[in-house]
């Protein structure tokens, strides 16, 4: 059983790409973890964070990066 780590002090962050109005679409991580990159939905800061581990985002960003998603 894996534990999740406590996120209650939390450095949120968003992309520097993002957007400052209302409606933007965007993601939050918390990259001081050393086992998993917690991701937040901005719009919804109370609402589920999904863990992935390192290697899973560093995937997402190429992915992104290279057009693929």
């Amino acid at each position: 059983m894996r534990l999740s780590p406590d996120l209650s002090t939390a450095r949120w962050r968003k992309s520097s790409y993002s957007g400052n109005q209302q409606g933007d679409e965007c993601v939050e991580i918390a990259d001081t973890y050393p086992s998993v990159v917690p991701v937040r939905d901005s719009k919804d800061t109370t609402g589920p964070v999904l863990m992935l581990n390192h290697r899973a985002w560093q995937r997402f960003v190429n992915g992104l990066k290279g057009g693929s998603l």
